[in-house]
């Protein structure tokens, strides 16, 4: 009697191991088609840890997480799973196919690298509209937007386009789309130590003095380093100051 009940137990710890695993990660690695462009999206989906409580009636909050160019959509997890954590649905995007052009290495970036972004912002567009209509218990009416370098610039421009559908925006380090100006739209920007924005792409100090915006300089971090890969020190700084300002 006493095996019998242990492997129940054992059975039971099995199942219910399984059941978070599986609520914890649902599309690990997955791709989304757009036929309308030919495009097959990568994208890395996790719901948050509250996901029992989001429904119809009261919808939990997303976000889509955009990589910087040549790093992987899914080397971003810090962000997911703090995004989780506060109830967010994460939606990790890759946004450079093989089959995409390079980006534009000439100056000025705001023309050279527009078509990239619009891109990119139309991937974002495609998939809020394909996603609502799977995750219904979740709200893509107001959007966080998270990105990370070139990431940051399509976040950007998404913003601009759409602003009624965003109600945050988070970058690290973006360097040449402008920032939102928008009384609407939450804005932090965390700002490494070794490039500088382009000219405007910041708020001014009496700009910042009408706008939701944050701009916090991070001493001694590199652009290149604000992922996983990077330093523990800088990705857990990240992971406090993007925690801070969405308890805010």
């Amino acid at each position: 009697m006493l095996k019998i009940i242990k492997k129940h137990l054992m059975l039971k710890a099995l199942t219910l191991s399984t059941m978070l695993f599986a609520s914890s990660s649902y599309a690990q690695n997955d791709a989304i088609i757009d036929e309308s462009r030919n495009r097959s999206i990568p994208v890395n989906i996790t719901l948050p840890a509250n996901h029992l409580k989001c429904s119809a009636q009261v919808k939990c909050p997303v976000v889509f997480v955009n990589a910087g160019y040549g790093i992987s959509h899914n080397e971003y997890t810090f962000a997911s799973k703090l995004f989780n954590g506060q109830g967010y649905l994460s939606i990790a995007v890759a946004h450079e196919l093989k089959s995409d052009p390079a980006l534009n290495r000439a100056q000025p970036y705001l023309t050279t690298r527009i078509e990239n972004w619009h891109r990119g912002a139309e991937t974002l567009k495609f998939l809020v509209n394909e996603l609502s209509v799977k995750y219904p218990k979740y709200d893509f009416t107001k959007l966080t937007l998270f990105g990370h370098s070139n990431g940051g610039d399509i976040s950007a421009l998404y913003a601009a386009i759409y602003p009624s559908e965003v109600s945050q925006l988070i970058t690290l380090d973006h360097r040449r789309m402008l920032l939102p100006r928008n009384k609407n739209i939450r804005v932090l920007t965390l700002r490494a130590s070794d490039y500088p924005a382009d000219a405007n792409v910041l708020l001014t100090d009496q700009e910042l003095t009408v706008y939701s915006v944050t701009q916090t300089l991070i001493e001694k971090s590199r652009h290149n380093d604000m992922y996983d890969g990077g330093p523990k020190w800088l990705v857990d700084r990240v992971s406090k100051e993007v925690a801070a300002f969405l308890d805010n």
